[in-house]
């Protein structure tokens, strides 16, 4: 680790700095901050509890066509806002980077030229709706002299085993990573994406309670499960008996194998027996929902000939009183035999029941998800966990509703720092043709593989330091 209080120790500046996860792993590499900047005020707050540095202002004032303000740095970060290309959102994208603020990054690193830039991004950037946006990200950086590959490199923490820290949550984020050209070198014109070495993959099942670890303490404030969440849950935990019986008659009279329960969504709207309701329901709906209706009206009619009409029907008068997310089921379980056995997501698409094995990615908006095996929610705690930060990270005694919104918003930490390994050793001819590049390469290089242990010891050592 570099020393801190050298005068050509690293610096870095973070944009959309959130909470701070990629200061979180640069810092406990030993770089310094010298510029950050996050628009939300209850972020900018933790950010600067736990970092020591301010960080609530708006980049578009400091990056413009009036000028850079950004001090000079070794290192940009940030996690740029994905609102144009979020699956969630419109995906309008962008038609050239001006209108959005990877243009005010694009002002930044044209004016400051950093060493090495690492932004993060939703993988739905590099899909093929926003073929024409990664392109112009690219082309902009590579005009800019800076060498990046065209192909997208995609990382999530559950594929990295969490002695390099890796975490049992499943979010897949796209990551440009890109080093300046020094001068009188060639940059490479097709260089390969950045990929994880082998040695750090996750090569078993994740266990999400140990892994994790889920505290094992009997109330957890925060974390109940209301009466109406039981009540969905047990009741659709209810059809989940009536199937697997089905399924098991199925079985026996056929003397085939076991099957599983459907993997489509079943939807209890559909669950009609007149051909009217079915042609009403299918009356202009898109190709896959037609698809998936008919699916449904083949299992109703198959579980009201299994149970008999009276008591199919006693359960779907129940289940049409809950709201209408909540008469919908995704079984993504295999073969749990309870949805108590499993991780139960509450999502506008209806209850996604899951293995306890890793999560769904965390989101900005509350979907705290239910761990079946502990009968209760995901803590405000054990998400921070998941996003690679230790248990000395402060929220400043804010608001649960608002650490799950930041974390769902964050980057993963030890995602990060294999993400800048993986780089530099990709780049390392070019960091080590310049002074910064070779400090840069070894500050990285010498960092720990697993970076919660050193980011614990840099919040000790600077919390007492702010105290002192």
């Amino acid at each position: 680790m570099l020393d801190e209080s050298a005068s050509d120790a690293i610096t870095f500046a973070d944009l959309f700095a959130g909470v701070g996860g990629f200061a979180a792993a640069l810092s406990a590499m030993g770089a310094e901050h010298v510029y950050a900047v996050e628009i939300d005020k209850h972020a900018a707050a933790v950010y600067e509890a736990n970092w020591q540095h301010p960080a609530l202002g708006d980049v578009t004032k400091d990056a413009n066509d009036d000028g850079v303000t950004v001090p000079p740095h070794d290192i940009i970060t940030g996690g740029f806002p994905c609102q144009p290309f979020s699956k969630s959102g419109a995906q309008r994208g962008m038609d050239e980077v001006r209108g959005t603020l990877f243009w005010n990054i694009e002002k930044i690193v044209r004016e400051r030229k950093p060493t090495l830039i690492c932004l993060e991004n939703v993988r739905n950037l590099a899909g093929p709706r926003h073929k024409h946006e990664w392109q112009v990200i690219i082309e902009h950086l590579r005009n800019a002299g800076y060498q990046v590959a065209e192909q997208s490199a995609v990382f999530s923490p559950h594929l990295i085993a969490p002695e390099f820290g890796g975490s049992p949550q499943v979010r897949e984020r796209v990551f440009i990573t890109a080093t300046l050209v020094p001068e009188g070198m060639v940059m490479d014109p097709d260089p390969e994406p950045v990929a994880l070495p082998e040695h750090v993959l996750m090569r078993r099942e994740w266990n999400l309670v140990e892994d994790l670890p889920m505290d094992r303490a009997g109330v957890v404030p925060g974390t109940e499960i209301s009466a109406d969440e039981r009540s969905w849950i047990d009741h659709w935990e209810q059809m989940v008996v009536f199937m697997r019986a089905w399924r098991a008659e199925q079985a026996r009279v056929t003397g085939e194998p076991l099957r599983r329960l459907p993997g489509h969504p079943v939807w209890a709207d559909a669950w009609v027996a007149t051909k009217a309701a079915r042609e009403g329901l299918l009356d202009g709906a898109p190709a896959w929902k037609a698809d998936f209706l008919r699916k449904n009206f083949d299992l109703y009619d198959s579980l009201r000939e299994f149970l008999g009409a009276k008591a199919i029907n006693t359960w779907l008068r129940e289940v049409r009183e809950f709201p209408e997310s909540r008469r919908k089921l995704e079984w993504q379980a295999q073969d749990a035999v309870s949805m108590w056995d499993c991780v139960i997501s509450l999502r506008p698409s209806g209850l996604r029941v899951k293995r306890p094995t890793h999560l769904p990615a965390l989101v900005a908006i509350t979907q705290t998800p239910i761990i079946g095996p502990i009968r209760r929610k995901l803590s405000a705690r054990e998400a921070a966990r998941l996003q690679g930060l230790p248990d000395n990270f402060t929220f400043v005694d804010q608001r649960d509703a608002l650490t799950y919104k930041q974390m769902g918003n964050g980057v993963n930490v030890g995602v990060v720092n294999q993400v800048l390994k993986a780089h530099c050793e990709r780049d390392k001819r070019l960091l080590l043709a310049t002074d910064r590049g070779r400090a840069i390469y070894a500050m990285v290089a010498d960092a720990s593989d697993a970076p919660r242990d050193s980011v614990r010891s840099w919040l000790e050592s600077h919390a007492r330091a702010s105290v002192s």
